[in-house]
C-alpha cells in the first residue's frame, strides 16, 4: 500500500466560535485599535491579537496561557480571527507587544472604554457594583526596577502559598457576575486601603451619577472609610466582629424577627460609626448556625490550648513582689475574659547571687523572686453564651431607607465577584497561570484575564435569557433539561465540532461537521454573530 499526502484535513473549531462570537457582539475591535494603533511591520491588529488572547485563555483546554503557538497550531485562525491569520503569526513576540501596548495605554483604562462599549450592547446593570480583591502566586524573581510597574512580592497569600511571590487585583462585578472594572496591584496591597480606592476610581469611570450600592466584605469597613464614603455614595458591608460596638451587639439579648426569606431572622439597629448615621442589621443565618455548631467544640479546646500556651509564658516571668504576681494574674485573666482560674497560686523561689551554682551556704545573701502557678478552665457561662449567639452577623449601610430584607437581599449578592476570582482560578481554564518575565506585561496579562470573564459572563448570561424567553432548554450534565446551563458545560457540548477542508480541481472548500441539534439549538438562540463562525 503506498501512502501520500492528504488533500483533506480538519482542525478543532470547538466553542472557540462562541468566544469569537461574544467578542464581535461587544463590537470593541475597532475601540482597541483607535486606543491601541497598529505600528508599520506588525502583521495583525492589536484587536486581533487580544481576540486571540481570549480565545486562548478560554480555551478549556487546560493549556497554561503562555503555550500561544502551540495553542493555534489546530484551529481553523482564518475562520475565527480573520483571512490570512495564520497559526505561525501568533507567536511569542505578537503577544509581548501587544501586552507591552496594552501596558502602554493603561490596562485599566483600556478595560474602561471596553466596559463602556460592552454597554451600549448589553444591558448591564450597575445599580449594584460588587468590590472585592484577591492575589495571585507567581514563579521566578521579579526586580522592580523602574518603580513604575505594580510590586510583584510576598504578602498575604489566599492559596497558602507563602513561599511564592504574588500579585493582587482588585474587581468590580454587577449582580451577574459581568465585571466592570479590574486593576492590578502590588503583592502587599491592604484591602482596607485598595477596597475604598477602588470604589471612588470605579465611581468616576463609569460616571455614576444615579442611585449605586457599593457592596464590599467586612475589609472595606474601617472607620477612615465609613468617614470618607460619607454620604456621598451608598454602601452595604458586613460589619467587623472586631468593632467593639459590633461585639456587644452580638452577644445581646435581642429579639429577632424572621425575614422574607425564611433561613434567615433580623433584629435592626441604628449605629453612627465613624460619624455617619447607619443602619445595623443584626442577622442570624440556621445555615450558618448548623455549620458553626459542627466545629464549635474542636474551636473551644483549640482556644483553650493557645490560652494554657500563654498562661505558660507568663507562669516564667519573675516578679519582685507577691502584688506584682497577682496584679499580672489578674491582667491576664481580663485580657483573656473566656476563662477562669481554676487553681492559683503564688510561689517564692530564691537563688545565690552572681550566677553561683548549688544550695545557698548559711546566712549567705540570696535574690528572691515570685512566680505564677495557676491552671485555668473555659467559664461556661460565656462559652454557653457564645454557644447562643453563633450563626448572627452584622450588616451595615448608610443607607437609612432599606429594609432589613433589602439589606440582606443585596448583599448576598457579594458572591458574584467572588466566583468570579473562583473562575480566574479554575484549573480547567487556566487563565491565572502566569509565566511572564516583565511586571509590565503581568498587568496587562491581569486586564485580559477579567476580559475573559467578561465574555464568559455576558455569553452565560445572554443564553439563559434567551433560553428562558424562548421556553426552551438544553440537557444538563445528568442528561436533565436545563434553562441555566453554565458556559462551561455549553462549551463541552461543542467539543466535537471540527473544520474540514478539501481541495477540489484547485479551489478550497471549508465545511463545518459534528453539528447536531442541542448545538445547532445553541447557536440560533446566540443570533447570527455566533452562527457566522459555524456556517
Amino acid at each position: 500500500m503506498t501512502l501520500s499526502p492528504s488533500s483533506e484535513s480538519t482542525t478543532h473549531l470547538g466553542h472557540y466560535g462562541l468566544i469569537a462570537g461574544v467578542f464581535d457582539e461587544l463590537d470593541i475591535s475597532d475601540l482597541i485599535d483607535t486606543l491601541l494603533p497598529k505600528k508599520s511591520g506588525h502583521n495583525i491588529p492589536h484587536s486581533t491579537v487580544i481576540k486571540a488572547m481570549c480565545i486562548n485563555g478560554l480555551g478549556f483546554t487546560e493549556r497554561r496561557l503562555y503555550l500561544f503557538p502551540d495553542f493555534f497550531e489546530n484551529l481553523p485562525t482564518e475562520r475565527l480571527l480573520g483571512e490570512g491569520v495564520l497559526p505561525e503569526h501568533l507567536n511569542d513576540d505578537v503577544f509581548g507587544r501587544a501586552l507591552d501596548k496594552i501596558y502602554e495605554y493603561g490596562a485599566t483604562e483600556l478595560f474602561n472604554h471596553i466596559i463602556l462599549q460592552a454597554m451600549k450592547h448589553v444591558p448591564i446593570n450597575h445599580r449594584f457594583c460588587h468590590t472585592d480583591t484577591t492575589n495571585f502566586s507567581v514563579y521566578g524573581d521579579y526586580e522592580n526596577d523602574d518603580g513604575k510597574t505594580i510590586n510583584i512580592t510576598y504578602g498575604h497569600p489566599k492559596d497558602k502559598r507563602v513561599d511564592l511571590l504574588r500579585f493582587s487585583i482588585s474587581m468590580v462585578t454587577d449582580q451577574k457576575g459581568i465585571p466592570l472594572f479590574v486593576r492590578a496591584l502590588d503583592g502587599n496591597s491592604s484591602d482596607k486601603k485598595v477596597l475604598i480606592k477602588t470604589i471612588k476610581e470605579l465611581t468616576q469611570n463609569l460616571n455614576l451619577d444615579e442611585r449605586v450600592y457599593h457592596v464590599a466584605d467586612s475589609a472595606f469597613y474601617t472607620e477612615d472609610n465609613v468617614k470618607e464614603i460619607g454620604t456621598n455614595a451608598f454602601f452595604i458591608s458586613r460589619a467587623p466582629a472586631t468593632i467593639n460596638e459590633a461585639k456587644e451587639l452580638l452577644i445581646a439579648d435581642l429579639i429577632l424577627k424572621t425575614c422574607s426569606d425564611e433561613r434567615y431572622s433580623c433584629y435592626s439597629a441604628k449605629s453612627c460609626y465613624g460619624g455617619v448615621e447607619q443602619l445595623w442589621g443584626v442577622f442570624c443565618s440556621e445555615e450558618m448556625k448548623k455549620k458553626e455548631e459542627k466545629t464549635f467544640e474542636e474551636k473551644i479546646i483549640k482556644e483553650l490550648e493557645a490560652a494554657e500556651k500563654s498562661l505558660k509564658k507568663l507562669s516564667n516571668r519573675e516578679f519582685a513582689c507577691e502584688a506584682d504576681a497577682r496584679m499580672a494574674a489578674e491582667q491576664w485573666l481580663k485580657e483573656n475574659d473566656s476563662y477562669e482560674f481554676e487553681s492559683l497560686d503564688i510561689k517564692i523561689k530564691s537563688r545565690r547571687l552572681e550566677n553561683k551554682k548549688g544550695r545557698p551556704r548559711k546566712g549567705e545573701e540570696v535574690q528572691t523572686f515570685y512566680l505564677i502557678e495557676a491552671e485555668i478552665k473555659h467559664d461556661q457561662e460565656k462559652v454557653q453564651e457564645r454557644r447562643t449567639k453563633l450563626g448572627r452577623f452584622i450588616l451595615a449601610t448608610n443607607d437609612l431607607e432599606l429594609t432589613p430584607d433589602q439589606l440582606l437581599e443585596y448583599y448576598k449578592e457579594q458572591g458574584t465577584v467572588e466566583r468570579g476570582f473562583r473562575f480566574l482560578k479554575d484549573k480547567s481554564f487556566r487563565v491565572s497561570e502566569v509565566y511572564l518575565k516583565k511586571e509590565s506585561r503581568i498587568e496587562a496579562l491581569a486586564m485580559v484575564m477579567v476580559l475573559c470573564l467578561l465574555l464568559y459572563s455576558i455569553a452565560e448570561w445572554k443564553l439563559r435569557t434567551r433560553l428562558e424567553e424562548a421556553k426552551e432548554a438544553i440537557r444538563n450534565q445528568v442528561k436533565k433539561k436545563t434553562q441555566i446551563p453554565t458556559m462551561k458545560w455549553v462549551f463541552f457540548l461543542f467539543r466535537r465540532i471540527t473544520e474540514l477542508v478539501i481541495e477540489i480541481d484547485g479551489k478550497r472548500i471549508k465545511k463545518v461537521l459534528n453539528l447536531d441539534e442541542e448545538t445547532i439549538k445553541v447557536l440560533k438562540l446566540m443570533g447570527e454573530k455566533y452562527e457566522k463562525y459555524y456556517a
